[in-house]
């Protein structure tokens, strides 16, 4: 009888810890699977001009430690690296990534050295991108973090981003436990960095900007980021159902959508840039003034005007096939810039028309009516301009600030 109680006993605990293991797995499953991979920082990778490469000493057997700053935050991140843009292999010692104390300086109880595919030392071939391995790393939302690349040999054609509005400091030698940076060379660029990812929670997404330099941010302050994208970043964030959208910046100066211009034209990278980033619910298509730029006559602003329609509809089409929601922001004034004519401008109002009123994007950020100028609506408002075409760090609050963030919470299912 006694043995009986015994075996009955020793059934029901194996069967209460069956349960209680099992509820755990589930548990921890399911955690899992309610968080995912979103871009929190990204710049636009192009082949860096030869005016913009890296100063003395250069990459090769040196160190470069930059600097950005994130949107969202998380326990759990990567990077990704690119060389899309090289013709050679660049082989790298370490990657470390830690949080930023100003300049050169970092908080040395938070530095981490990156892993890819196990191995703390890597060779990215010509044309190609990796991304680490997932570490732990306590980032804060709009926290700057240094990210220091211990170089081997490099390519001769570089990677990177020059508008980048961000100083980047340079060292001799290559030595993985040299983290002081005093006396390094300065340069205002940023290389082969790419993007940080963020494992977050299932209602977590990102905001994906295709834009030039007035979203890249030429007239912005330097290491202050202050862009437009920088500030509507900080307003999402300070909302409680916006606080888990990433902004990713993809602006690059002097871009085109169609053709000519600085990097791959608006249309051919917008599948990398926008459509392929990690956790991308929303897209804002932002591009067109440099194709604008160069119209002188009236056949061309036409021929403009209906090229960089059909190029929006394509995006836009494209992103609707990814569940990606678009918005449309209206193209600038730029009367008193070198880009303005008579046909310019009959260009540009009528690519703003078909963005206001097309009813091809699921909605509209006016950037052109909250910046012109209330006497002449050809021209930026004066206290908003620096050469006519892009506004100063004063403008782009006034543009990042002018930005409905209902727009975000009407759409987030």
């Amino acid at each position: 009888m006694l043995r009986r109680f015994f075996f009955k006993s020793l059934l029901l605990l194996k069967t209460l810890l069956f349960i209680i293991l099992t509820g755990a797995c589930n548990l921890s499953s399911q955690t899992n699977t309610t968080k995912h991979w979103v871009g929190t920082w990204a710049t636009a990778p192009q082949l860096v001009e030869p005016h913009n490469m890296p100063p003395a000493p250069g990459l090769t057997n040196n160190s470069l430690r930059q600097v950005v700053r994130v949107s969202i935050g998380g326990d759990t991140l990567r990077l990704k690296l690119s060389n899309e843009f090289s013709t050679s292999p660049v082989t790298i010692h370490s990657v470390q990534i830690a949080a930023s104390t100003g300049g050169h300086t970092i908080d040395i109880s938070t530095n981490k050295e990156l892993t890819f595919d196990g191995a703390s030392n890597l060779t990215m071939e010509p044309g190609g991108t990796v991304i680490s391995d997932p570490v732990a790393f306590h980032l804060k939302p709009r926290m700057d973090v240094a990210i220091t690349i211990y170089y081997g040999e490099t390519s001769e054609t570089v990677t990177g981003h020059p508008g980048s509005r961000t100083t980047s400091y340079i060292i001799p030698g290559n030595d993985t436990q040299v983290t002081d940076f005093s006396g390094a060379i300065t340069a205002e660029r940023w290389y082969n960095i790419n993007r940080i990812d963020v494992l977050a929670p299932a209602s977590a997404a990102n905001v994906a900007i295709l834009g030039n330099s007035i979203t890249d941010g030429r007239g912005s302050n330097t290491d202050k980021q202050d862009r437009w994208p920088d500030i509507l970043s900080e307003i999402l964030l300070k909302n409680s159902e916006t606080e888990q959208i990433g902004v990713l910046n993809m602006g690059i100066g002097g871009n085109a959508v169609l053709a000519g211009g600085l990097g791959p034209t608006g249309l051919s990278r917008y599948e990398r840039d926008i459509l392929n980033q990690p956790g991308t619910k929303w897209a804002i298509i932002y591009h067109g003034v440099n194709d604008i730029g160069g119209v002188r006559t009236e056949q061309a602003a036409i021929d403009k005007a209906d090229a960089l329609i059909e190029a929006y509809k394509k995006m836009i089409s494209e992103a609707r096939e990814r569940n990606i929601t678009v918005f449309g922001a209206t193209i600038l004034p730029f009367k008193g810039n070198s880009y303005y004519n008579e046909h310019s401008e009959k260009c540009r109002e009528t690519v703003n028309d078909w963005i206001r009123n097309s009813g091809w994007y699921d909605a509209v950020i006016d950037f052109d009516k909250v910046m012109q100028s209330p006497e002449d609506p050809a021209k930026l408002v004066s206290t908003f301009q620096n050469d006519g075409l892009h506004p100063d760090a004063e403008g782009y609050l006034k543009m990042g600030s002018s930005v409905d963030i209902n727009l975000f919470i009407n759409t987030k299912k």
